[in-house]
């Protein structure tokens, strides 16, 4: 008893002693952290300009990237003729276009074709053959039916035309020939194929086309037309104020065209290396981006809008316009499309790869099966060996390589679409997924040798 009595009092004591120990060792953090204040100790950074700085670079980029994105379609349709080939060839397969240039074609040769002047003809070889005057009288009646009649088998023959694979091979050519006149154009130097007015009307002319409407009447037996001269009619491809603001700055818009997309992607890039958490920051920007494409499109939409509005009561196909301007800016449709999927690809991507718990939790299970995988396969003799450890070393190169070579294959397409977006992503995609199932964690390795 004395022996239990005596070591609690010495197990008393030392827990006193720990007691006092502790209560000096508060004391003196006290002091410290009281003599820090007073001192004025630094506090913890902030990186409030940092922060500020990729806030604003970032706003910039997402603020222009509507711009350039609009800027870069009207610099390639101005300069690529292919490009400007492949956007208004289509526009002969058009039902509408086609009944709309078949019908100016039609009121360009009726233009040119007085009935009234053959029936007077006819009177006057009537007289000389002293045929009865009221025979005579009576042919000014037939000029309205005749008119009529005229009139129908042309607008047959013009409608026969536009359906056929030569007014398709017409329209082509003559927009390839008629794309450098529009050059010509915007550089102020004039055109014959190509023109825009003051008034901003892109106009082609359809002289070529309206020749091979002649030679098919002639085929047809209206050999009348044979002798009219050459029919000069022109086609309203586009008409927008904006226009002769283009042709007036074409050296402009050429520049920004060229120069604009690369400042946005500067932008952001600046954005994203000037944050403090940059993987977070790289899921804003991609977002933005996605949100300005977005901006863009109900743009678009709203400008298609006004643009119809306006030429409503002065064409006489509004259908035949609406259908125009969607084929013009198809390929800026495809542009805005495929910059939006970008975007979402890297706002997805940089989430994937980021410090939060969801982003964590996803790659931990994707990981585990991974693992399990690997591990089932190897149970049953299947490895990868030494290249699987190599990987394993080198996996974090191996990922920028992928990542570099999906970025070359974007920059160079000579037309990216968001297919070939979603489709370099996917395969990135697939290649990491591999790259992790193959790759053999050292220890893994180390166990086999021993």
């Amino acid at each position: 008893m004395n022996d239990d009595a005596a070591a609690a009092r010495e197990d008393g004591a030392r827990l006193a002693a720990l007691e006092r120990e502790n209560a000096e060792l508060r004391g003196r953090l006290d002091a410290l952290a009281a003599a820090g204040r007073t001192a004025g100790a630094p506090r913890p950074v902030r990186h409030r300009g940092r922060s500020t700085a990729a806030v604003v670079l970032i706003v910039l980029g997402a603020l222009l990237a509507p711009v350039g994105v609009v800027a870069a379609w009207a610099e390639r349709t101005l300069t690529d003729t292919d490009r400007y080939v492949a956007t208004v060839a289509p526009l002969a397969e058009d039902p509408a276009v086609r009944s709309a240039v078949s019908a100016r074609m039609t009121s360009a040769l009726m233009e040119q074709i007085d009935v009234g002047a053959l029936l007077d003809g006819v009177a006057e070889g009537l007289d000389e053959q002293g045929l009865a005057p009221r025979v005579a009288g009576a042919l000014p009646m037939l000029e309205a039916p005749l008119t009529g009649g005229v009139e129908s088998f042309v607008r047959d023959a013009a409608d026969r035309v536009v359906a056929s694979d030569q007014f398709r091979d017409a329209w082509t050519q003559a927009n390839r020939v008629a794309h450098q006149q529009l050059v010509d154009v915007m550089r102020g130097e004039g055109g014959d194929v190509v023109q825009v007015g003051e008034d901003g009307q892109l106009t082609i002319q359809l002289a070529g086309v309206i020749d091979l409407l002649k030679d098919r009447l002639v085929d047809r037996g209206f050999t009348l037309v044979a002798n009219l001269p050459t029919v000069s009619a022109s086609f309203v491809v586009l008409e927008s104020s904006q226009l002769v603001e283009v042709r007036n700055r074409y050296a402009q818009v050429v520049a920004l065209g060229q120069w604009l997309p690369w400042v946005v992607l500067v932008l952001l890039g600046a954005g994203v290396v000037a944050a403090v958490h940059r993987l977070r920051t790289l899921v804003v920007a991609g977002l933005a981006l996605v949100a300005a494409m977005l901006v863009l499109a109900l743009a678009l939409a709203v400008a298609r809008g006004l643009y119809l509005d306006a030429l409503s009561g002065l064409v006489l196909r509004l259908d035949a316009a609406q259908v125009v301007f969607d084929q013009v800016v198809s390929f800026l449709r495809v542009t805005l499309r495929t910059v939006g999927v970008l975007g979402l690809v890297v706002a997805v991507a940089a989430y994937l790869g980021g410090s939060s718990a969801s982003a964590r939790s996803l790659r931990a299970a994707v990981g585990k099966g991974l693992g399990g995988a690997r591990g089932w396969a190897e149970g049953r003799g299947a490895t990868t060996g030494p290249v699987g450890t190599w990987l394993a070393r080198y996996r974090a190169v191996v990922r920028v390589a992928v990542v570099a070579l999906a970025a070359v294959v974007l920059l160079l397409a000579p037309s990216p679409t968001p297919g070939l977006v979603a489709g370099v992503a996917v395969g990135v995609l697939v290649l990491v997924l591999l790259l992790e199932l193959l790759s053999r964690p050292v220890a893994a390795a180390g166990g086999d040798r021993t």
